[in-house]
Order: C-alpha cells, then sequence, then structure tokens
C-alpha cells in the first residue's frame, strides 16, 4: 500500500501542468483554404498575402508550432509552448496547397496541419493527388489529418437521411477517412477538422468513440484552456492582408463568427 502511495505522488508532482491548468496559454489558430493571384472566390486566399503573412510572422518574432503540439499542451503530455507562438491549418486538400503554399513555407521554413477528405484525392480535379501528399510529406512541412471522407454538411444530413441512416453515415465519415490516411501514409491519424464547422455534442462523442484526440471548428478567437478539445476555434482567412494578422495576433478577444452549430 505505501509502495503504491508513493508512485502516485511521485507521478503527481512528476507530470507537467495540463495546458487547461496554464491560463496564460492563449493560441491563435489560422485556418486556410486555397491560394491564388487574386481572391477569386470566398476560399481563397492571394498567394502574395499569404506570403506577407509569413514575413510578418518571422519579422515579429512568432513561432509556428506543430497542431500537434497544441494538442499535447491541452492534454496535458507537453510544458506551455514558446511565448508568441501560433498554428497553421489548411482544410481539403486544393491543388494550390502544393503549387502556392508549399514553396512559400519551404522558403520561410513553416509548417502546417492539412485536413484531408480522401475521397477526393486523386479524383476530382482540384484535388491534390496521393503522390503529390507523399512529396509533401517527405519536406517535412505538412502533418496530414482528417476532414472527414468526403466532407458533408452534417446539418443537413441529419435532417435528410433517417436516424439509424445517419447514424451509420457518421461513422463512415468518420472512421473511412481516418483509416485511409492512416493506411496512405503510415502515421497516425487522430485529429479532425469539422467540415464547414458544424458539430454538436453527439457528433464530438462519435469523433472521440472512433479514436480521434481533438476536433476544429471555425472560430474567431484564440484557443484557450476553457475551450473544449473537440471543437478548438480556428481563425478563417481568405482575403486578408498582414493588417488581418497583426489584428488577430494582437487581439485574441472572443466573438462568435464563421460557426455552425447543430442544435438538436
Amino acid at each position: 500500500m505505501k509502495r503504491w502511495l508513493c508512485l502516485t505522488l511521485i507521478l503527481f508532482f512528476w507530470l507537467p501542468p495540463a495546458f487547461g491548468k496554464a491560463k496564460d496559454v492563449s493560441i491563435p489558430i489560422l485556418l486556410y483554404h486555397r491560394f491564388g493571384p487574386s481572391a477569386s472566390d470566398s476560399m481563397t486566399t492571394p498567394t502574395p498575402f499569404f506570403e506577407s503573412h509569413l514575413i510578418y510572422l518571422s519579422d515579429n518574432g512568432y513561432t509556428v508550432i506543430p497542431l500537434k503540439d497544441l494538442v499535447d499542451y491541452h492534454l496535458g503530455r507537453r510544458t506551455p509552448p514558446p511565448l508568441r507562438s501560433l498554428v497553421i491549418t489548411v482544410d481539403d486538400g486544393h491543388q494550390s496547397v502544393y503549387t502556392d503554399m508549399l514553396p512559400l513555407l519551404k522558403k520561410y521554413h513553416s509548417q502546417a496541419t492539412l485536413f484531408l477528405y480522401p475521397s477526393a484525392i486523386s479524383n476530382a480535379s482540384y484535388a491534390l493527388t496521393w503522390n503529390q501528399l507523399r512529396e509533401m510529406k517527405e519536406t517535412g512541412a505538412f502533418d496530414f489529418q482528417s476532414h472527414t471522407f468526403w466532407h458533408p454538411n452534417f446539418k443537413q444530413e441529419k435532417k435528410r437521411l433517417k436516424s439509424d441512416q445517419y447514424e451509420v453515415s457518421v461513422k463512415m465519415q468518420l472512421t473511412k477517412s481516418k483509416e485511409k490516411l492512416e493506411k496512405e501514409f503510415h502515421t497516425r491519424v487522430d485529429m479532425l477538422a469539422w467540415p464547414f464547422g458544424i458539430y454538436d455534442e453527439h457528433l464530438m462523442q462519435k469523433a472521440a468513440e472512433a479514436g480521434y484526440v481533438a476536433a476544429f471548428a471555425m472560430m474567431r478567437q484564440h484557443a484557450t484552456s476553457g475551450d473544449n478539445i473537440m471543437s478548438l476555434p480556428r481563425y478563417l482567412l481568405t482575403n486578408s492582408n498582414s493588417d488581418a494578422i497583426k489584428q488577430i495576433l494582437s487581439n485574441g478577444s472572443r466573438c462568435e463568427n464563421n460557426i455552425w452549430f447543430l442544435r438538436k
């Protein structure tokens, strides 16, 4: 009995503090989708604007950390991140991530997490190929995670399908994507970006059951200790120059925007 008590006390004092207990930890997560010469649609960031973001970060002493590190901080597996840290993510798997984003990440020694829906890869004309993704993985600039299997609108699916059909669909979207990505890249896939930022308590529970340890939505606020790890906020960036990045990094205030919360 005394031996177990000693071991418990040692573990208690040895383990690093949880992210959730570090009140001063507040990290912005940036979200991009695709790139091009101009903002041709609501999800396209002009490539020169994205480069201006990276220049601003470099010139002002910001550290782009891996998304996995942020999750580990939140789970208490790591000590707090460096001051002036942030995370870069990109959703979907558009060709411009290979042609436009990758060269700039390499140029400025930065990194990003790419959330993919595998049904489009090597199939849709706008999407990356598996060979391109493997090449990107070799650079060390990208980590690949799940964006479900074919990017459904769960709000519409819940209305359209019968209850049992909806449950089958949710399970397929969450597990099939994870399994496909793990098979292709021989790496662990345990993070999820909610399509369209749509989630609810039931979906978060199903994601956890499927093996995801963290999931990400779209809300214009920093990720802090008070956020649910299955719906961490991200700043959606499109036609935004370096002034927008400066405002995001210096503000960090909470404001509801760019989120769909599925009500029962």
